[in-house]
């Protein structure tokens, strides 16, 4: 045991416990890796078990690497007996094999979301769908999410009848995986599920894996799903011998099909298992660990833990609440710069977390301004998004129409059916011609060789010149505003109903504000300054390829890094908690959320900052904002402000509601423009009444949400300040929400 007098004694308990069901709940930074590592050196030097029985399998190909490492750095020769892999990675291994058995060839195809798609159209083409109104997005998500929980296309089915919208998706469903198997094809959600087919449909080839794989752990447990969990059952079925590591309060993917209930229930399916607790954390100081510690609390869906460490409390947690988003973002980069002048930490040392991508670009232009090199992980500069970049192509266009690049750019979106024939044309005709692109799609009647395209054409100029005939009345947000309604660019993106959707619509929410911002705040507003201030902005090109770097990304990249400073971003009820999760009615989308806290806080090793700020622009409207209730779980003596100051800006907004800047203004002031009241920090906003509220739709009515669906009001409560609306939807079946935050539309 020499080797493992290095572990604190919980590891070491988890390393020695090798035989029967084993649950390692292992806290943030508490080194499951090196227990995972060290448990394998332990069976195979202290227990004698043969290398090629011995299995772990993990998510990524990265933690899967750092894994094989460990593991040949503590076995020596032998170790590249253990079988390290990931999911997929462990299923291709097993279907190249035997998916003969399931009707398929074994060297059948691995299909990526590129093909997926392309199987998708052909699939709605044959249905006669159109995909204009059902987008092939959703259906793909509706069949991964059924895949990740075993449900067959015959199951789908049975499931959906009476259903005619679900009736739609099973017989997609079906043609779908119809097509995938003449292909002799496979997507990565069929990697599971089928080699949990192949394992229930031929029990030999299970039984050679079980006796192949006796020992068996699994990593990251929290974010297995349904079809993974039933994977693991399967295998470990056996000998028993199975160890699941992983932390319910780092489960953060439900999104993703993670089923926390696989964690949570781990001891009611195997009754003897044995489950140890590692709490002591090797990353954080004491009081950014009771501040986690302090908001986990709160959830009832958990195992009860509580993180320590022995390097001392540290320093308070700095809590800031700003009057405005821009004030935020400007004090979290001097308190960088601050930092890095005084020689306390280099960039590359601190780290700003925040829950919507959205919430980056107002950070990314301050450190731009400041000449400050930063770096966004698991997500693109703000203005490179697909997105922005359309839009401000169309911005582009209106302005001079001199950049071909743009117009080409957005010449089919949304599709017009113009295809590259057509568009090589038009370039042809501009060079022969001496012209811009554009101006040759005006001249479209003179270009013979396109014909019936020209009809195509024809709208989107007419587009075009109808936008800068507006321009000399229109505030630049007014046009931005009027692109995306012209073209339904948004309207396409709700239809399609999906996480990566709204993602966008969140971003193009933040044009908007930024384009409202540059209205106010220029001296002479032009839609031709505004692309120039978001040209200047969007320049990082310059910045040299550098380690010391600020790091920008959402709390969800954020899991599994660390940082000695780290700034927890936009702390506010609505935005983080969302507002979803708060006017939902399951218990789960709350506690997920403050899951998602709980991991930020913990990727701070030295310092963590939170701040928040009163006033925030959304979709071009300042909205006001109270502190993040999960600020108010964090006990107070943590915050380094002082507990007084902290707990009366906690209690002094507890309970109040959000509500339109521009409509508390009004009413202390009708007088007052945005513009004015933007700078007046001393106006008192009173709460909104259920009087100055007016819905379209009474209890009987059927109504539309952008998220669940179709379905018919049940009840109406008058709340004080906005009206509590019960709604018997569809799909999803009861919810109860704010009228003001729903923004239900009467069917």
């Amino acid at each position: 045991m020499d080797k493992f007098g290095s572990l604190n004694a919980m590891q070491q308990e988890a390393v020695a416990c090798t035989e029967g069901p084993l649950l390692i709940l292992a806290g943030a930074g508490s080194g499951k890796t090196r227990v995972l590592a060290y448990r394998t050196a332990y069976l195979i030097e202290e227990k004698g078990v043969n290398p090629y029985h011995i299995m772990a399998i993990t998510f990524t190909n990265k933690a899967a690497g750092e894994m094989r490492d460990r593991i040949d750095s503590l076995v020596g020769f032998g170790s590249e007996g253990v079988w390290v892999s990931t999911f997929h990675s462990t299923c291709v291994r097993i279907l190249r094999r035997f998916i003969d058995r399931l009707g398929y060839g074994n060297s059948f195809t691995i299909y990526d979301a590129d093909d997926q798609k392309a199987v998708m159209k052909d699939v709605c083409r044959r249905l006669e769908i159109d995909t204009k109104i059902h987008k092939e997005k959703n259906f793909l998500a509706v069949i991964s999410a059924a895949k990740d929980r075993l449900v067959s296309p015959e199951e789908f089915a049975k499931r959906a009848m009476g259903d005619f919208s679900r009736e739609r998706q099973a017989a997609v469903y079906r043609e779908y995986q119809s097509m995938l198997q003449k292909n002799n094809a496979l997507d990565f959600d069929d990697l599971i599920g089928k080699t949990v087919e192949l394992f229930e449909q031929a029990p030999e080839v299970l039984c050679n894996y079980q006796e192949r794989f006796r020992y068996l752990m699994v990593d990251e447990y929290q974010d297995t799903n349904t079809a993974q969990f039933r994977l693991i059952e399967l295998l470990a079925d056996r000998y028993r011998n199975l160890c699941v590591v992983g932390d319910d309060d780092q489960s953060i993917y439900k999104f993703r099909g993670a089923n926390i209930q696989n964690i949570l229930s781990f001891e009611e399916i195997y009754p003897d298992a044995r489950v140890v607790k590692l709490e002591q954390n090797y990353r954080s100081t004491q009081n950014i660990l009771d501040a986690a510690n302090g908001v986990i609390s709160h959830n009832a869906a958990r195992k009860p833990k509580a993180l320590w460490t022995e390097k001392g409390r540290g320093s308070r947690i700095d809590f800031r609440q700003l009057d405005t988003a821009y004030e935020e973002a400007d004090y979290i980069i001097k308190h960088i710069e601050g930092k890095v002048q005084e020689g306390r930490c280099s960039y590359g040392g601190c780290a700003v977390l925040y829950r919507t991508n959205a919430q980056s670009r107002l950070l990314e232009e301050r450190l731009v301004v400041a000449g400050i090199p930063y770096r966004i992980v698991g997500g693109v500069n703000f203005y490179a998004r697909k997105e922005i970049k359309d839009l401000l192509a169309y911005l582009k266009t209106i302005d001079n129409g001199s950049d071909d690049l743009a117009v080409r750019r957005i010449i089919n979106i949304p599709k017009r059916g113009i295809g590259a024939t057509t568009i090589g044309r038009v370039q042809a005709y501009a060079e022969e011609q001496g012209i811009s692109f554009y101006n040759a799609l005006r001249q479209v009647e003179e270009i013979q060789s396109i014909r019936k395209a020209g009809g195509k054409i024809k709208p989107f100029v007419n587009f075009i010149q109808a936008m800068r005939s507006k321009l000399g009345y229109l505030s630049v947000s007014q046009v931005l505003q009027e692109v995306i309604d012209g073209t339904g660019y948004v309207k396409e993106l709700e239809a399609e109903d999906t996480e990566e959707a709204r993602a966008r619509i969140e971003n193009i929410d933040e044009l908007i504000s930024k384009a409202a911002a540059y209205d106010e705040t220029a001296e002479a507003p032009a839609l031709s300054g505004f692309l120039e201030e978001v040209a200047l902005v969007a320049d990082i090109d310059s910045l040299k390829e550098d380690s010391d770097y600020v790091v920008l990304m959402t709390l969800h990249s954020a899991k599994g890094l660390e940082f000695p400073h780290v700034y927890l971003a936009g702390m506010e009820d609505g935005l983080f908690p969302s507002y979803m999760s708060i006017v939902s009615d399951d218990l789960s989308d709350i506690e997920e959320e403050r899951r998602l806290c709980y991991v930020g806080i913990t990727r701070a090793m030295e310092e963590l900052s939170i701040t928040c700020a009163r006033q925030r622009m959304i979709r071009g409207e300042m909205q006001y904002n109270t502190v993040s209730r999960f600020v108010g779980e964090i006990p107070k003596e943590l915050l380094g402000r002082g507990a007084k100051a902290a707990s009366e800006v906690l209690q002094g907004e507890a309970g109040a509601q959000p509500q339109s800047f521009r409509e508390a203004v009004s009413k202390v002031n009708p007088i007052f423009s945005t513009r004015n009241t933007y700078r007046t920090r001393s106006v008192s906003f009173p709460s909104a009444s259920t009087s100055q509220i007016a819905l379209e739709y009474q209890v009987g009515d059927r109504v539309e949400h952008r998220k669940f669906g179709e379905g018919v009001v049940a009840q109406i409560v008058e709340g004080g300040r906005d009206y509590e609306v019960t709604v018997d939807f569809d799909r999803v079946g009861t919810k109860k929400m704010f009228a003001t935050f729903a923004k239900l539309k009467k069917v």
